[in-house]
């Protein structure tokens, strides 16, 4: 029996498709991030897995029971799964520690966890209009787990986040998984944020599933140019202009990450550095290999415009 199974869900929404035949299983304790640009379906998927939305076509089964839309109970949602969305709410004028007595389903130690997971011991006297939003976001993550839930549904976690506060909220989801053992689904419009915790990412574009691998293969063997944008900088590198720079292609095109080229002394592909620009922990280069113009980074100092250079692609 797998923990979440989703067979054949579509949806349209003012007579526009929003998803199309979306079908995946998740096993639990699997950690899954679905990327995609805006509109791509991501937030509407969530919504339905969670019982928030209803389906057109196609079923969602958890833990063996077909999840029920909204308009099949009385309240939305499903047991065993909570769901925080990117536009949560908190009740007003209370202290931290009365939001969360009231849904703790946990005895008092096992809710202590979970706050001490959450870093929000510090916070229990204050008043909701007293705390930054991404403390309130960690309040809110932490009422949905004293429900004991089995899965953690994540709509746009780190949205409305400044740095500080997404690197403190990206350690508490990730202790979730670790030491509360709670399969979450998540989704980020930064498929970067994403890349360290997921063991498993579906690309979604226009309402369909386009790539569904793991972060390395996504990362490093993108489907197309579409899935390799999301992810960062890189070289498309077409099928007739890989064999010209001597690559074995199979008579693809080839997409390649900036770091994946390579200085060498042996055997490579010649080229001229064009220009070179400073990031800091690295410098980008513009290269022009024959007729092939490439983006590669180098570790800053290593090569200088008008040099030129061999390189080769590492995978």
């Amino acid at each position: 029996m797998n923990f979440i199974e989703v067979s054949g869900i579509s949806k349209q929404l003012q007579d526009q498709p929003i998803l199309k035949h979306i079908s995946f299983v998740q096993p639990q304790f699997q950690q899954l991030a679905i990327a995609g640009a805006t509109g791509s379906g991501k937030s509407t998927l969530l919504k339905i897995i969670s019982g928030l939305l209803q389906t057109d076509e196609g079923t969602v089964h958890f833990n063996g029971n077909r999840v029920k839309g909204p308009l099949e109970v009385l309240l939305p949602g499903h047991p065993g799964i909570a769901y925080l969305s990117q536009h949560f709410e908190l009740r007003n004028n209370f202290r931290v520690e009365e939001i969360l007595e009231r849904d703790n389903k946990l005895v008092e130690a096992d809710a202590m966890h979970v706050y001490e997971v959450c870093r929000i011991t510090h916070l229990f006297k204050r008043k909701n209009d007293q705390i930054s939003g991404g403390e309130r976001q960690r309040v809110a993550l932490a009422r949905l787990l004293t429900t004991a839930p089995q899965l953690l549904v994540l709509d746009e976690p780190y949205s409305n986040l400044d740095m500080i506060h997404k690197q403190q909220l990206k350690d508490v989801i990730a202790d979730i998984a670790s030491e509360l053992s709670i399969t979450c689904i998540l989704t980020s419009h930064d498929p970067l944020d994403v890349l360290s915790w997921a063991d498993r990412i579906l690309i979604m574009r226009a309402g369909e599933i386009v790539q569904d691998g793991t972060p390395q293969e996504v990362y490093l063997q993108p489907a197309d140019n579409y899935c390799a944008a999301l992810f960062g900088k890189f070289n498309h590198i077409a099928a007739a202009d890989a064999v010209d720079l001597g690559l074995k292609t199979s008579g693809k095109d080839l997409y390649v990450r900036p770091e994946n080229i390579v200085l060498t002394k042996g055997k490579g592909i010649a080229a001229k550095v064009q220009s070179v620009k400073f990031f800091g922990s690295y410098e980008e280069a513009c290269l022009l290999a024959g007729a092939v113009k490439l983006t590669a980074s180098f570790h800053p100092g290593t090569v200088r415009a008008g040099e030129e250079i061999t390189v080769k692609i590492s995978k």
